[in-house]
């Protein structure tokens, strides 16, 4: 047996023991808060995803009160009273609502991000209402909670949270805002681009993605969609490297692609997966269809825990709200038995 042949038999087993011993063929669901002990022991330790559901957050004051209404006249005492509706925050744009994803310009594919405006939050929500050709999503990360909606930090009460925060032995880097369009499919990785030999690291959202975070997602309002694939499955999920590129605007205001070159006018490229997990293409990707994925719906009031390294493509209904914290994950031997695979499979820089 060749070692192309040895190496992919080696993957198989892996992904076989790994649902046979404790995978399974469903997520696991719990009807309440689990203690730090166990939230450690049945899920952390195991790289295991579990939904917490029973409306969970319902004791938090934000899954009565935000809607559209209380964000365009919401005001606080804290914050000089301005209301909520007339402030500034930043929305991803895009024409097709991948933030990121695959688009063509002169028959070349290309990685390309979402164009990122400011704009009041009142004119943001009319985008919504509207539902404007374009797909407007509030979905910037590096903790926007925090940075563009703290006058609502009072609406959610952390110390729910404090299983995880225990669990984990650290608080959220991240407290993450997202609500948007049921048209738009993002979330964050991190990605590393090429140029000139140098590594430049960025956060950005992709199609289908992992994040070197564990991930407590709580959903507010309206519902998420999420397919899963557990890490051991990396083998199985197809990657390329692709040209990057920007959504921006001409003096028209009609929105193009804007490639990324360095200084050299060289294109930055860009790896990410190749399969679209909702239309798979088996022809071209059979091995796609080994996989493990999972499916599962996360409704307003649930929590949802994705564990680092997990792939994840994320949908949702119209005018979701939801916020998520991300808690640094250990570096341990668990990611380094990640990279090794990343090496062996030709990913990575």
């Amino acid at each position: 047996m060749d070692e192309a042949s040895v190496q992919a038999e080696a993957f198989d087993l892996l992904s076989t023991e790994a649902k046979d011993l404790y995978l399974g063929t469903s997520l696991p669901e719990l009807y309440e808060i689990p203690t730090s002990i166990r939230f450690v022991r049945d899920f952390v330790a195991k790289n295991m995803p579990v939904i917490i559901r029973e409306g969970t957050l319902n004791e938090w004051s934000a899954i009565t009160k935000w809607n559209s209404k209380y964000f365009r006249c919401y005001s606080n005492a804290m914050y000089n009273r301005k209301l909520m509706g007339k402030k500034e925050v930043t929305v991803a744009i895009t024409p097709n609502g991948y933030a990121d994803g695959l688009a063509v310009k002169d028959a070349e594919e290309y990685f390309v991000m979402p164009l990122e405006q400011k704009m009041q939050m009142a004119d943001f929500l009319d985008t919504l209402e509207a539902k404007t050709p374009l797909i407007h999503y509030i979905q910037k990360q590096n903790s926007n909670f925090m940075d563009d909606f703290s006058e609502l930090c009072d609406d959610i009460d952390v110390r729910l949270l404090n299983f995880a925060a225990a669990a984990f032995n650290k608080e959220p880097d991240a407290v993450n805002f997202w609500m948007g369009d049921e048209r738009a499919i993002t979330s964050s990785e991190i990605v590393c681009y090429s140029n000139c030999g140098f590594l430049l690291v960025i956060l950005v959202p992709l199609l289908v993605h992992k994040d070197p975070y564990e991930n407590i997602y709580c959903v507010i309002s309206g519902y998420k969609d999420f397919i899963l694939i557990p890490p051991v499955d990396l083998h199985y999920v197809p990657r390329k490297k692709y040209p990057s590129a920007i959504y921006n605007v001409n003096s028209s205001e009609e929105i193009f692609i804007d490639p990324i070159i360095d200084e050299d006018r060289k294109p930055i490229s860009v790896e990410w997966v190749s399969v679209d997990p909702l239309s798979p293409d088996l022809d071209k990707y059979p091995n796609y269809a080994k996989a493990s994925v999972f499916e599962v719906r996360v409704n307003a009031g649930d929590i949802l825990y994705l564990p680092s390294l997990w792939y994840h493509h994320v949908r949702q209904s119209h005018k979701c709200i939801a916020v998520n914290f991300w808690y640094d994950m250990d570096y341990d031997a668990r990611y380094c038995y990640y990279k090794m695979m990343e090496k062996l499979c030709g990913f990575g820089p």
